[in-house]
Formats: structure tokens, C-alpha cells, sequence
């Protein structure tokens, strides 16, 4: 990937509309949550919180945006979402990601989440969605305490589907690491997929003849881990998709692999499991976002 950077035959890497930058920080304020702090920059913004949630009134929802229409070549990208001790919140893409055609160079982003003590954090964006010959690296960092908890969602799209365009991609790397504060590392997920390498990724251990992946990391201290794992099971049993549970290391939560061709199907999956584990861990079920 490092190969591909910064040729002289694309808009460089650092120049306007190249570099997106989008800090938040959520502190608890009376007897709710709120966004007390926020910068962005071109491309990557956000709406105002909205606290349309019936049963939490006190969780804002944030939308995360980009004013163009996707992510291109060179881009960088960064977002740093703090959230600290006590609060309540769900972030959210107010669409799928788009990953254009890449010519020249590679695009990367990197999610800095960071939840403080006793805060419940929500993070599930709409599916990464690469195009032919997209150049994409990611890397989510989540550093919680002990005492927080974190919801986590990634969905990647095979290609544009509705035009049969399946791994035409060049590349597609995510990483995801989840550490406490002092550094332990407690979990790591690393994804590569390279449909033109050694072996592809449309067989066994990867795709294995699907579509989409997704998957829901769940780390929190309010329910054992295996409760966790249970519950995830449950919810996925009945969907009729091809899936997976595991607790996370140390018994400090659980996680869901989902694999399927059909999106709706696959959405309503996540959606099924963000019910179920909220019902579980904090005994409210899961809102209408009213995204379609």
C-alpha cells in the first residue's frame, strides 16, 4: 500500500479537500449527553445530535458525513471521537461509504474512539462500499475503560452489487485494535483483502462465495461475556445467514461475523443483534434511525 503513495500524477496527498478532519467530544451535561466540542474539516462534517431516541432521551445521535461523494484518491481521513466519563452516545454514517476508482496513489482513514469511565458508546456505520480499482487502508482504534462500554459495527460490501460488480477493488485493508487507557491490548482484527493476490478472497476464511461481511464487536463490563455471546447467537440463529460468535479475550465482551448476499437481509442482522445486546446490557431496545 506505502508503494502507491504520493505520485506526481494525481492531486497530492495534504492539499484542500484532500485532508479531512473531524474531532468530537461528548461530556455528560445535566442529565444528559452533549457534544461540547467539535472542529471539522472539508470533506468529513457532522449534523447537529439529535436525541431521537424514545427511551434514552438523554443519548444524542451524531450522523457523520462527507460533503463530496465518497472517499478518492489521496485522501486522508481522521476522525477522533472522545467521549468522556458517564456519557451516552451513538455515532452513525449518514449513508455507505463510497470508495471511488483509484488511478494513481490510495486513500486511507483513521477512527480514533475513546470511551471514558462508565460511558456507553455506540459506533455502527452504514457498509464500506469499494469500487473498481479502490486503494483503501483503515485503521479503528478503540481505547476503553475498564468500566465503558463499546458497541462497534463494520459492514464491507463485495463492490457495487446492484451493477455486478463484485472484488473488482485493488486493494481493501482494515485494521481494528481495542486497548484499555495504559495501553493492553485486549483485542485485534485484521482484514486483508487483496482480490487479485495469492488465493483471492472468494474462498474459504474469507468471503467464501458471499457478498457482504459484516461484523459487531461488543466490549463492556455490565453482562458476563458469555451472556454476551449468547445473545448475539440467539439473534443471528434466526436470520437464516451464515455467522459466527466468539467471546473477546479475557472474558471482556463478545463478538458476531455475519456473511451474506443479500444487503437488506444482512442490515437487518445487525440491526437484530444492536437490539438484542441493548436490551441485554441496558434494557432499552434499539431506535429508528430513519435512514430510508
Amino acid at each position: 500500500m506505502l508503494g502507491l503513495a504520493g505520485p506526481p500524477d494525481t492531486l497530492a496527498a495534504g492539499r484542500p479537500g484532500k485532508v479531512g478532519l473531524l474531532e468530537l467530544r461528548y461530556a455528560r451535561v445535566g442529565d444528559r449527553t452533549e457534544l461540547v466540542d467539535r472542529y471539522q474539516k472539508s470533506p468529513l462534517q457532522i449534523m447537529r445530535p439529535l436525541y431521537i431516541d424514545p427511551h434514552r432521551p438523554d443519548m444524542p445521535v451524531t450522523y457523520l458525513m462527507s460533503t463530496g461523494g465518497g472517499i478518492l484518491q489521496a485522501d486522508r481521513n481522521r476522525i477522533d471521537i472522545g467521549c468522556g466519563p458517564g456519557t451516552s452516545v451513538h455515532l452513525t454514517t449518514q449513508a455507505a461509504t463510497k470508495v471511488h476508482r483509484m488511478e494513481f496513489d490510495h486513500a486511507t482513514q483513521q477512527v480514533n474512539l475513546t470511551a471514558g469511565e462508565g460511558s456507553y458508546v455506540e459506533y455502527l456505520p452504514d457498509p464500506l462500499i469499494p469500487y473498481r480499482d479502490a486503494r483503501f487502508y483503515q485503521h479503528t482504534l478503540v481505547t476503553a475503560d475498564p468500566s465503558a462500554t463499546v458497541l462497534l459495527g463494520e459492514t464491507i460490501s463485495a463492490g457495487r452489487l446492484a451493477r455486478d460488480e463484485r472484488h473488482a477493488y485493488r486493494m481493501l485493508f482494515s485494521d481494528l485494535e481495542i486497548q484499555r487507557p495504559d495501553g493492553t491490548l485486549l483485542a485485534a482484527d485484521t482484514v486483508r483483502l487483496e482480490p487479485h493476490g495469492p488465493g483471492g478472497v472468494t474462498g474459504p476464511a474469507v468471503f467464501a462465495g458471499h457478498d457482504l461481511m459484516a461484523s459487531l464487536y461488543v466490549l463492556t463490563p455490565l453482562a458476563p461475556a458469555a451472556l454476551v455471546a449468547d445473545t448475539l447467537h440467539e439473534a443471528l440463529a434466526a436470520t437464516g445467514l451464515v455467522f459466527g460468535v466468539s467471546v473477546l479475550p479475557d472474558d471482556t465482551g463478545a463478538w458476531a461475523r455475519v456473511m451474506g448476499s443479500d444487503s437488506p437481509a444482512v442490515t437487518r442482522a445487525l440491526r437484530a443483534v444492536w437490539d438484542a445486546v441493548r436490551r441485554v446490557l441496558i434494557g432499552v431496545p434499539a431506535p429508528d434511525l430513519r435512514k430510508t
